[in-house]
């Protein structure tokens, strides 16, 4: 575990997958490699800036049913990305300013920028971990989950957009099995992942674009999904197309002009029994 504070070791020369989608949102937080990448996958595939940003807005909106409806108050946030608010605190926090988040990404630039995740509301508490999902015991055993987290009260495990970057062959349904088995009942997945079901060859070629800078992938059709869920009561409207994923009322305009191939990306939330 690397600590914030820790001077982190960042390689420019090659893109990452978190640098990659800063850059698929508008973001500044990264280089010439990761905006090569990026303008790659976006050439074969337009709708990439799309597919992150819905992805983003379904991390947001299911922060806040667990928040509202099902008494979260605690999160596990693994795959963090490079800051973008708001953050996951601070929309869990905008309804229980007492809600405690722990961050958890591989990527040195997001250590880098860690203390931008941990301005927290007065109430509430934050920390950021250096380490990676395909660790779950270690990340949980962390010195940061157990001075923020109890791990006897429900805490809602937030996967967004990082199980994509996961092949079958590194176990991803173990990984989330081992995670969510840690987790005591009435914990809750958060969980959303790219497809290639209305796109196929253009999402062959994506992954062939990830592997190339040294990320393997493998994106899912949202059948293919429903396994990570296996065991857990799905919330409605089960698991959707992000942006059909019970959106805000102010949502509807811009969800009723996406289709389904632009978005390219599914989403469900699940209560631990």
């Amino acid at each position: 575990m690397t600590t914030p504070g820790a001077e982190p070791v960042i390689d420019t020369s090659r893109p990452h997958s978190a640098r990659m989608y800063d850059h698929y949102l508008g973001g500044k937080d990264h280089f010439e490699a990761d905006r090569q990448a990026a303008e790659a996958i976006a050439g074969v595939f337009p709708g990439i800036g799309t597919c992150a940003r819905e992805l983003r807005f379904f991390m947001h909106r299911a922060t806040r049913v667990l928040a509202r409806e099902h008494g979260i108050r605690q999160w596990l946030d693994v795959g963090t990305g490079i800051p973008t608010e708001p953050n996951l605190h601070q929309i869990a926090q905008s309804v229980a300013p007492e809600a405690r988040v722990v961050y958890a990404d591989n990527d040195p630039l997001v250590l880098k920028y860690a203390e931008r995740l941990m301005r927290t509301a007065p109430g509430g508490r934050t920390a950021y971990v250096h380490a990676d999902l395909r660790g779950p015991d270690e990340l949980l055993k962390s010195p940061e989950v157990a001075d923020v987290l109890d791990l006897t009260q429900p805490v809602a495990l937030s996967l967004n957009a990082i199980l994509h970057f996961v092949p079958d062959d590194q176990d991803p349904y173990g990984l989330v099995s081992r995670f969510v088995d840690a987790l005591p009942s009435g914990s809750a997945l958060a969980l959303s992942h790219s497809t290639p079901e209305f796109a196929p060859e253009a999402w062959a070629r994506i992954e062939e674009i990830y592997l190339q800078g040294g990320t393997p992938g493998q994106v899912r059709t949202l059948e293919e999904g429903k396994r990570f869920f296996e065991g857990l009561d799905l919330i409605d409207p089960g698991i959707a197309m992000v942006h059909t994923w019970r959106p805000d009322p102010e949502d509807e305009p811009r969800v009723a002009a996406l289709t389904d191939a632009e978005v390219s990306a599914w989403g469900g939330v699940a209560i631990k029994p």
